[in-house]
């Protein structure tokens, strides 16, 4: 089980105990964070949970695969080191306390 924290983009928190084995973008969607669209329930075939990792998170993640890379082009403004896919992030106990920024809009 990890804590992790949603910020929308007006900065309201969710903190939420999101279980080892789900991915970030379950943990929103199952918790009804507002603006985790998750259109494709999860097979990286969208950017609708595309967030802004915390500065401090980028390097203690799993590295992008190259179908993440592709899919983040068509985000809402991606920032090359902070934007990732939700979906393709896996919870594990490495992951308490993981801080993620929802952006003004997804597409």
């Amino acid at each position: 089980m990890a804590k992790i924290t949603y910020v929308e983009f007006g900065g309201k928190q969710h903190i939420i105990d999101v279980p080892s084995g789900m991915t970030v973008m379950e943990g929103a969607r199952d918790n009804g964070v507002p603006g985790i669209e998750a259109d494709c329930g999860g097979a990286c075939a969208c950017s609708t949970c595309h967030v802004y990792v915390a500065p401090e998170w980028v390097g203690r993640l799993p590295k992008k695969d190259a179908m993440e890379e592709d899919m983040l082009d068509f985000a809402w403004q991606p920032d090359p080191e902070r934007s990732r896919l939700t979906c393709q992030l896996k919870v594990s106990d490495a992951l308490d306390g993981l801080v993620v920024y929802l952006p003004e809009k997804q597409i």
